[in-house]
């Protein structure tokens, strides 16, 4: 008796710990904000948000990777606590789920053939264009509602839709400034970046609708990381190079918020 009392009590004890825990979503594809690294596991900057979020929680945190159109569905179904994966705040997705203040400003830019003629977003509105969008994505959004007589490819990988561009299978890619710049860095004799925002953007932490408790705690330490040097720091760790080309091109850096 005595032994099924403790087996109970083991299970009932692994139970809570595990309900206990904060799980993330993320997709880890998407340096230097969320990535697989050397080692197989998660990094990036939106992995250590969500770390300092369980540390000030008192909760183990849990990463799930997760494809980023699956996101939002194990949010509100309640797979997940959170998401922290480079989200941008839209209108569209707050009808679904709650949003953090925004913890970066960034916008959407342009990747196209080095030997491209487009040199702004009015030249892809000439009908017949062929523009590259990651599925579920605002680059995605902006395309459908902004280049109506363009023929849109939906993929759901980035080095798909770069590889595209390198091709010259595409006229363009619109995805947002960090990812243009670094593809473009890796592809300089086949791309050019065109990185005046056609909008700007802010990320956010998502949340299921109503926890206000939650979002009220994911918001103090977002503003203490401001505060107190966390987000430069985690620039300097992940982001130097990003940082050095936008100040380079004259462009306020993502985690300056004014």
């Amino acid at each position: 008796m005595l032994r099924y009392l403790a087996l109970s009590l083991l299970l009932t004890l692994c139970a809570c710990t595990r309900s206990n825990k904060l799980i993330i979503a993320t997709d880890a594809t998407y340096p230097p904000f969320e990535f697989v690294d050397a080692k197989g596991q998660i990094s990036g900057v939106d992995i250590e948000v969500g770390r300092e979020i369980g540390k000030a929680l008192g909760r183990e945190v849990e990463f799930r990777n997760i494809n980023f159109d699956g996101l939002i569905t194990a949010l509100r179904t309640g797979s997940v606590d959170l998401v922290l994966s480079s989200m941008t705040a839209t209108p569209e997705r707050r009808q679904s789920i709650d949003f953090s203040e925004p913890y970066v400003k960034t916008g959407l830019a342009i990747l196209v053939a080095k030997d491209s003629t487009v040199q702004s977003a009015a030249d892809l509105k000439t009908p017949g264009r062929k523009i590259v969008v990651r599925l579920g994505t605002t680059g995605e959004t902006w395309v459908r509602e902004n280049l109506k007589d363009a023929k849109i490819i939906a993929l759901d990988a980035d080095v798909s839709c770069v590889m595209e561009v390198v091709n010259s299978s595409v006229d363009a890619w619109i995805y947002d400034q960090l990812s243009i710049m670094n593809h473009h860095a890796k592809h300089p004799e086949k791309t050019r970046a065109l990185l005046a925002p056609l909008r700007e953007e802010v990320w956010a932490v998502g949340l299921k609708k109503g926890n206000e408790e939650l979002k009220t705690k994911v918001n103090e330490v977002l503003v203490r990381m401001r505060s107190d040097g966390s987000f430069t720091q985690l620039a300097e760790r992940f982001m130097a190079k990003e940082k050095a080309m936008m100040n380079a091109q004259g462009l306020p850096f993502v985690f300056e918020l004014k």
